[in-house]
């Protein structure tokens, strides 16, 4: 599980960064799931949430800097 501390101390392109990895990461396992060899099931669960938690931080850190634009 992803501190989420530490990721909102990070940029929008570094979160970015890191939905790619794990949208990379999260195709693979459905992958192998399909084939029948992920090893950790709970690896896939575990991956999706943190993927949906630094995605609700990118959408934060967009609607603040929104926020501070028609200011």
């Amino acid at each position: 599980m992803i501190d989420l501390a530490e990721l909102r101390d990070l940029s929008a392109d570094e979160l970015q960064a890191r939905v790619r990895d794990l949208e990379d990461q999260v195709f693979r396992m459905r992958i192998q799931k399909s084939m029948g060899h992920l090893d950790a099931p709970i690896k896939l669960r575990s991956t999706r949430r943190d993927l949906a938690r630094i995605k609700t931080i990118l959408g934060e850190k967009q609607r603040q800097s929104l926020g501070r634009q028609e200011q």
